[in-house]
């Protein structure tokens, strides 16, 4: 495979499509909602009208928007479909011919769509995952090509070091530093792991990602690979995501048919293979060296550090882990230049950032923003405001590790620093919306329920402090509490904080200590009561 191999094969794709593209949404939300069913109603209905000639029916994945799905789109006009049901195929068809339709339109012109800035989403929607020869055509694995070929493994981790990255898995760590230190680190193999253990409740940013782009993926792993020499990669992905997985492991076939993975990539010395791991659905193995642990066939459970991963991690050998969304922006820097990237987002948070926005909103679904952005821009711009006009109260960013913001503090700009100063982390990107109805003690109770079934009960800190903490609130939210407790929450709050072993718990205390600090009022109300 050579440069002009590329070449023949995106021209070829090009002249293959037809002049006009009904885009079906297969994304997970969009096929619980018969997406499936309307894409091969869309397909019959084509060619009932004698249109296949001149127009294609293509499966892609998500379109942004899940709220308003399932969701059609027809390019390259852009006219978007919103609500759709199978039995509207006829009509959509219809509508290309001049046919009046019924079928309620979305507005690609709305700041939902107008304000995002997409990298990580660049192909999502607009490509068939499950064809190859499609990403190729969108200019895919040329920047692999280009460091294999153009660049030694020292500038390849230069450019990703002066673009900015910071991980986007949650604690922000610069990629650049963490390629090369695993790039120093010696052993007779290394390899490179990516985290797509997304468990956080409401968050579904990696799973978009994987069903819509995972060729994306693939290609990143294998620059961060080539870059620090590593020749084995192994895809964690939790067991809840059976769609992703299959998309995935259908791109690592293809990869190794066109000589992407396997040995001898571009004709070169480099040889790369990926094999995809499945969890059983622990949160805690989002945790590196708990995840580690889990692809050993080990129980998964964290361990002290140091000795680091990037020293010591699979098998006792130097192993980079970055999760899904850092591995799908390395293309986009290889390609535009680490000076294009870091001229996104702030001085300390360069590049975009995804989200899932979610809650009581009234836009819902995947955005894909410049760091730096006001949670009012995300909110009331990009979200619509609360939903069927209600009035926003709070939102919480980072999971159950996150910290619940109030709408006063809504001018807070949404970067890793803004956000740890206002009580709550970037997380991997999770962003739930609450409003008047919403009770902010209830909703601690509910995260701290979460993070008390999910600790994997190894260290002491963690395994009693979260369900102490669980069962404060649980009587406080009977009526029957009193400031003694509320002392005691905040107590074991910073035990919690200061003495677990891992982020689980380090971070645990985080919507209780937000919520007393921000909602005294409904705690106080309650014990008053």
């Amino acid at each position: 495979m050579e440069l002009h191999d590329l070449q023949l094969i995106a021209r070829r794709e090009r002249e293959r499509r037809r002049r006009i593209r009904i885009h079906c949404c297969t994304s997970s939300g969009c096929l619980a909602s018969q997406g499936l069913e309307i894409q091969k109603r869309l397909e019959a209905a084509v060619a009932e009208a004698g249109l296949e000639g001149e127009v294609e029916v293509v499966g892609v994945g998500c379109i942004g928007s899940c709220g308003q799905g399932p969701m059609v789109e027809i390019a390259p006009e852009g006219t978007l479909y919103e609500y759709v049901r199978p039995e509207d195929a006829d009509a959509i068809v219809a509508a290309i011919n001049g046919g009046e339709c019924s079928v309620q339109r979305g507005d690609p012109l709305r700041p939902f769509f107008t304000r995002q800035f997409p990298i990580v989403r660049k192909n999502a929607g607009k490509i068939d995952p499950e064809r190859i020869e499609e990403y190729i055509a969108a200019g895919g694995y040329r920047s692999l090509y280009r460091a294999i070929n153009e660049m030694t493994p020292a500038e390849v981790i230069d450019e990703i070091t002066r673009s900015g990255l910071r991980g986007r898995g949650g604690a922000g760590y610069p990629t650049g530093l963490k390629w090369s230190t695993v790039a120093k680190s010696r052993g007779e193999r290394k390899y490179v792991v990516c985290n797509g253990d997304e468990g956080d409740p409401g968050a579904f940013m990696d799973r978009s990602v994987l069903e819509s782009d995972p060729h994306l993926v693939l290609e990143g792993m294998c620059i961060a690979a080539y870059a620090i020499g590593a020749d084995q990669g192994y895809i964690y992905v939790r067991g809840e995501y059976p769609f992703a997985i299959q998309r995935l492991q259908k791109a690592i076939n293809q990869a190794k048919k066109f000589g992407l993975l396997g040995s001898q990539i571009f004709d070169s010395t480099f040889d790369f293979r990926v094999d995809i791991r499945v969890g059983a659905g622990a949160f805690v193995c989002g945790e590196e060296t708990a995840l580690l642990a889990s692809i050993e066939g080990r129980r998964g459970q964290p361990r002290p550090r140091p000795p680091y991963p990037a020293e010591s991690g699979l098998w006792g050998k130097p192993t980079l882990i970055n999760n899904v969304e850092t591995f799908a922006n390395i293309a986009s820097i290889i390609e535009h230049g680490p000076d294009w990237y870091a001229s996104i987002g702030t001085e300390t948070s360069r590049g975009t950032k995804v989200f899932a926005l979610t809650g009581k909103i009234h836009n819902t679904g995947l955005i894909e923003v410049p760091m730096g952005i006001t949670l009012r821009e995300i909110v009331h711009q990009l979200g619509g405001g609360g939903h069927s006009g209600s009035e926003v109260k709070a939102v919480q960013t980072g999971g159950p590790s996150g910290g619940c913001i109030p709408a006063s503090l809504f001018d807070t700009p949404v970067d890793y620093e803004s956000l740890a100063q206002v009580g709550s982390i970037m997380g991997s990107g999770g962003m739930v919306v609450m409003d008047n109805s919403t009770n902010m003690v209830e909703l601690a109770k509910f995260y701290m329920e979460f993070c008390k079934d999910e600790s994997c009960g190894k260290c002491v800190p963690c395994r009693v402090g979260t369900v102490q903490i669980h069962r404060l609130l649980e009587k406080i939210t009977a009526g029957q509490g009193s400031q003694a407790d509320i002392d005691q929450l905040q107590e074991l709050c910073q035990l919690l904080r200061n003495t677990s072993l891992c982020g689980l718990g380090q971070s645990a205390p985080n919507p209780v200590m937000s919520t007393l600090k921000y909602f005294t009022e409904e705690y106080e109300h309650l014990i008053e009561r």
